[in-house]
């Protein structure tokens, strides 16, 4: 969890204070489909999403705000571009949280009155500042956008918030450069005591996106900096969910589903292994339970070297053992090892 000392920020019913890392994800349905938009962020929900943001990209967008939180319990973020208006329309219409590009919102005054409507509210602003918002004269005093120059941006933004006393502030640095990123956000742990959102923006396709968020999003949470994540991906945002959610469980996080371990195989092996660890991976998305499951190849790597899971298989020729706590519990043959592993879950 955070390492510091934070000031706390109210989103809807969620404290960001650094004692949880929230999952959030955003709706990627056009705007003018708000059936569409109500039925993704259920989905969302259901999948585990804990913070959901909606682009808001004119004044007709501001209708899926009602509608989306008539639906759902968990808070709602207006994503805001060019029109500082539409964050007053959003704020009137019951939003819990703004995001604010203040590189594209236009004059400082713009970003005052923000402030004051969403104090008036009790409502959090994320400023959200990314390598293509830098302003221009920021990008020219550190000759592009480095790290540097996200920190420079990120705060005067957050001096112009506290200059209207106020100090409900998220704060996120991001880039699709994940070295960029992280240097940036460690600069910027150093220097503010705000909640900040992580993600490596524009990180790509699913495979490479998670690969890129895993790198910058984990080495991060390692050093106690970040209080909510979003995983970008070229794909479903209910992908998004699973990829932040299993990021949470390879660093040791609790998040109320089951933590998959398996070995990579090799010439001991005598059971079909690949597809059965699959679909042990597929039927573990319906629990909820903080348990660490463990699928091994054979029992050298099985009750041995995976003794610490709550629950696990070691292959055989043809058959499972069953182990718990790396204590064995029976052979089973192979076409039952799934069944038999899911009795024991559901036991426990």
């Amino acid at each position: 969890m955070s390492k510091r000392e934070l000031v706390p920020v109210q989103v809807g019913n969620l404290t960001l204070d650094g004692k949880h890392i929230y999952i959030q994800s955003m709706l990627s349905v056009p705007s003018t489909d708000i059936e569409g938009n109500v039925r993704q962020a259920k989905a969302l929900e259901q999948a585990g999403c804990e913070i959901l943001r909606v682009a808001i990209p004119d004044h007709a967008a501001v209708a899926l705000i009602p509608k989306i939180k008539e639906a759902i319990s968990i808070p709602l973020v207006a994503d805001i571009h060019f029109d500082y208006r539409l964050a007053l329309e959003s704020l009137a219409a019951g939003i819990d949280k703004i995001r604010i590009n203040p590189g594209n919102i236009g004059d400082d005054g713009h970003v005052r009155e923000v402030a004051r409507a969403c104090a008036a509210r009790g409502v959090p602003i994320r400023i959200g500042v990314n390598s293509g918002s830098v302003e221009k004269e920021i990008l020219a005093r550190f000759g592009g956008p480095t790290p540097e120059a996200l920190v420079e941006s990120g705060l005067y933004h957050v001096r112009l918030l506290e200059n209207c006393d106020f100090n409900q502030i998220v704060v996120s640095l991001k880039s699709s450069d994940v070295r960029t990123m992280v240097a940036a956000y460690r600069m910027l742990a150093d220097r503010c005591p705000y909640p900040l959102h992580l993600g490596v923006t524009e990180a790509g396709t699913e495979r490479m996106g998670l690969i890129k968020s895993a790198a910058g999003i984990g080495s991060l949470l390692l050093d106690g900096i970040g209080e909510t994540i979003r995983v970008s991906l070229t794909a479903d945002p209910v992908r998004e969910v699973y990829a932040a959610r299993d990021i949470l469980k390879g660093l040791g996080y609790p998040t109320g589903t089951p933590n998959l371990v398996s070995c990579p195989t090799c010439g001991r092996t005598r059971i079909n292994l690949i597809p059965l660890v699959d679909e042990v991976e597929r039927r573990l998305q319906s629990v909820h339970k903080n348990i660490t499951v463990a699928c091994m190849g054979c029992v050298v790597n099985g009750p041995g070297e995976a003794r610490e899971a709550d629950i696990g298989i070691a292959g055989g020729n043809g058959v499972g053992v069953l182990f718990k706590k790396g204590q064995v519990l029976r052979t089973v043959p192979e076409g039952q090892i799934i069944s038999e592993l899911m009795k024991e879950i559901d036991n426990l």
